[in-house]
């Protein structure tokens, strides 16, 4: 009878949400423009829309009968937000899209891939470009997927013993393969991760620009961050990779094939032995090359806070299913807390983040483009709502609300070659906006004060956002969306390698 229902409940098809009626001309009118390349207010606007094109910015735009007109009295507008680094799922579509558009997130950069086969758990090329092709015919809720990401390349412990060889990269023969196939999937760049053999990322970083693609990911443990931005890594992502390279222990961090154990040894040392004028020369150097950083500083934070149990008990642990909390989450939160409140390592992880935060200060000062990224899917980050936490937060490392928002818009359109089309609000450039009750300049936490977004002509109201909400809180609760991930998690071949690594 158990597995009966488990299976009815596996089977058990999920709703889907209206989509909102698209208007093919808007007005707003009398709006605070916020302009995220100078930090200007430009105060009481009319903004003029056509199929989603900006067409006309001034300071009176007469109505005509067939304009859906927005009221912005009082209001401030901002470029739609992008998460820099999230990571998609199969059931995105109801526990992160919904959640994403209400938060204002309306382009996200996935770190996640598949190899050759579809995965039950993790999305892919394929699903992330038919739902940016769901979104422009107005069928789907959901961002905009901005450049495509392959599997993480982790080397051979990574890849499930079925799958081709060449995906472990154990040789550089094997790099002309993995290139061909992830060109054909339209895939930009290649997610590097933590254990990918030293000659394979050296090659591969040489040979990816000739099939049209990057690099981009965890900076190589193998490899030393100088080399990594030399060989051109477009992005490094998460708050330690400062940290890695510069303290004492470097030389064997990199070397060691015990290298996981020294690390966490090392953990102390990287934090009171950092040497301060290596880190400058390496962010002078990131610069130089126009390589980004994404600290996603809530990884970090939710190892330093496990034990605060307002820290853990967010309210919005609603939005997240049971099962996946117990299974993925909650192991995780006990390790963590539990080394927190051990004396001899109690503020081992506390002054590693607030570390981390030091380094963004520093990395920025240097003139390191950063971006906003959350790692959606990790412990306690949450599908839109986490986004704002980490602007809010990089403004406690010692960013102004003007460049915390830049991290969210400009920056990231730029890195994508996308700035002509996204970033900031002028004529000609794409409409995906976001209109505020209040004025972030003033406070960060205003981008959390949302009056409307607006996504590919479609503009989504109080009452719609509420809406979004609901939906994926009420979904996440229920017996079978709960099956459906669990079923999804321990039927997927790549999370099952991923846990057993």
């Amino acid at each position: 009878m158990g597995i009966t229902i488990i299976i009815v409940a596996i089977l058990w098809p999920l709703p889907k949400l209206k989509v909102p009626q698209e208007h093919n001309v808007i007005l707003i009118k009398s709006i605070n423009i916020i302009d995220v390349k100078t930090g200007a207010v430009i105060p009481d606007y009319d903004i003029l829309i056509k199929k989603n094109i900006i067409t006309r910015i001034d300071s009176i735009i007469h109505p005509r009968q067939q304009y859906f007109i927005i009221d912005g009295t009082d209001k401030y507008i901002i470029p739609g937000l992008w998460n820099m680094h999230t990571h998609s799922t199969q059931h995105s579509v109801w526990l992160h899209h919904p959640l994403y558009i209400a938060n204002g997130v309306t382009g996200i950069r996935d770190m996640s891939g598949q190899l050759n086969k579809k995965d039950s758990y993790w999305a892919g090329t394929k699903e992330r470009l038919q739902w940016n092709k769901e979104l422009a015919q107005h069928t789907r809720i959901t961002p905009r997927y901005v450049l495509q990401s392959s599997y993480q390349m982790d080397g051979e412990s990574s890849v499930p013993s079925d799958f081709p060889e060449f995906f472990k990269l154990k040789e550089e023969r094997d790099i002309k393969p993995l290139l061909e196939f992830y060109q054909n999937e339209n895939t930009d760049f290649i997610k590097v991760y933590m254990q990918i053999p030293p000659k394979s990322y050296r090659k591969l970083a040489l040979e990816a620009p000739k099939y049209g693609m990057h690099i981009a990911g965890h900076k190589p443990i193998h490899i030393s961050l100088e080399e990594a931005i030399q060989l051109g890594q477009r992005s490094f992502e998460h708050g330690r990779i400062f940290m890695y390279d510069c303290f004492p222990g470097a030389d064997s961090l990199r070397t060691l094939k015990t290298w996981k154990a020294f690390y966490t040894k090392s953990k102390p040392l990287m934090v009171s032995d950092f040497n301060k004028e290596k880190a400058i020369r390496l962010m002078n150097l990131m610069k130089e090359k126009n390589a980004h950083w994404v600290p996603t500083l809530q990884t970090l934070k939710s190892d330093a806070f496990a034990h605060v149990s307002t820290f853990t008990d967010d309210p919005n642990v609603k939005y997240v299913p049971t099962l996946k909390r117990k299974l993925w989450w909650d192991p995780g939160i006990k390790k963590a807390a539990k080394k927190n409140k051990a004396p001899e390592s109690q503020d081992e992880n506390l002054n590693f983040y607030r570390a981390s935060q030091q380094h963004v200060k520093m990395a920025y000062q240097q003139g390191v483009p950063i971006m906003a990224g959350t790692d959606v899917t990790d412990v306690n980050v949450f599908a839109g709502f986490s986004l704002h936490t980490e602007l809010e937060d990089l403004t406690k490392s010692g960013l102004s609300n003007l460049e915390a928002l830049q991290t969210a818009t400009i920056t990231p359109a730029k890195y994508c070659g996308l700035e002509s089309k996204y970033g900031t609000i002028a004529i000609g450039k794409t409409a995906d906006l976001v209109i505020l009750n209040q004025n972030p300049l003033e406070s960060i936490t205003n981008t959390k004060k949302i009056y409307g977004v607006l996504l590919d002509g479609i503009f989504y109201d109080a009452n719609d956002i509420k809406e979004l909400k609901e939906f994926t809180a009420s979904l996440a609760s229920t017996f079978h969306m709960n099956i459906k991930v669990a079923f999804s998690l321990i039927s997927s071949p790549l999370i099952r390698v991923q846990l057993a690594d």
